[in-house]
């Protein structure tokens, strides 16, 4: 099946989900067929930031328009922080979505997780994922923590680049909450969040929210169409 993505949000996010794309498909078999958007980062996390969904979805509605003209089939959001406009989004994308919550929140379930640490941006955390994971309680950070770990994020991903200051910061909440609040697993709430822990496996364990969701979109993908 022909598949839209919607990119650039941020950049490393958007290589993570295209090279998982590609990896799951040369080892099928199935051949990949794709169309990706861009979408500015930073026109996003200004409409994050001042809560206007409506505007963001309105953007991706309007990608996700020219890639239906191109072929696409359906489309996938290539980043958690994107999906804070999927409710508004929903009812007038031009294509059936192809929705990373509803994904993740069937991942912990199968897993049977009942306590879950969250980072990820501000929204992610105080949302606890928009508020679409059912099947366990989910954890944030308070505070001054919680400040922290948004800043550190946000920083990391309008580069695509994680610092060792940054990592730091992920892997003391990552400890806090898995020791001292229960947390079973932490979430990584943020797509971009994979670039802390490559090469640095924590002593955590960890729900990749992007990894589910990459294989979620290569389960459409390598469907008939």
């Amino acid at each position: 099946m022909h598949i839209g993505l919607i990119a650039g949000i941020g950049p490393a996010a958007t290589d993570f989900y295209y090279r998982g794309l590609i990896d799951r498909h040369v080892a099928s078999g199935i051949p990949l067929e794709c169309t990706m958007a861009h979408a500015d980062v930073r026109e996003m996390s200004r409409n994050l930031n001042d809560r206007n969904p409506k505007r963001q979805a309105e953007i991706f509605a309007r990608l996700i328009g020219g890639m239906k003209a191109a072929g696409a089939q359906a489309a996938a959001v290539t980043s958690m922080g994107g999906h804070f406009c999927i409710n508004e989004l929903m009812p007038i994308s031009p294509l059936p979505l192809i929705h990373g919550v509803h994904a993740v929140d069937a991942a912990i379930k199968k897993r049977g997780l009942k306590k879950i640490g969250v980072m990820g941006t501000r929204t992610v955390m105080e949302s606890k994922l928009y508020g679409g994971v059912s099947s366990a309680e989910l954890i944030a950070p308070e505070g001054k923590v919680l400040d922290e770990v948004h800043a550190a994020y946000s920083g990391m991903a309008t580069v695509g680049r994680v610092t060792d200051a940054q990592r730091e910061v992920f892997f003391r909440v990552g400890r806090q909450l898995a020791r001292e609040r229960g947390c079973e697993a932490i979430m990584l709430g943020g797509t971009d969040l994979f670039l802390a822990f490559v090469g640095h496996p924590p002593e955590f364990a960890l729900v990749d929210c992007a990894d589910i969701h990459v294989d979620a979109i290569y389960a459409r993908s390598s469907a008939a169409p």
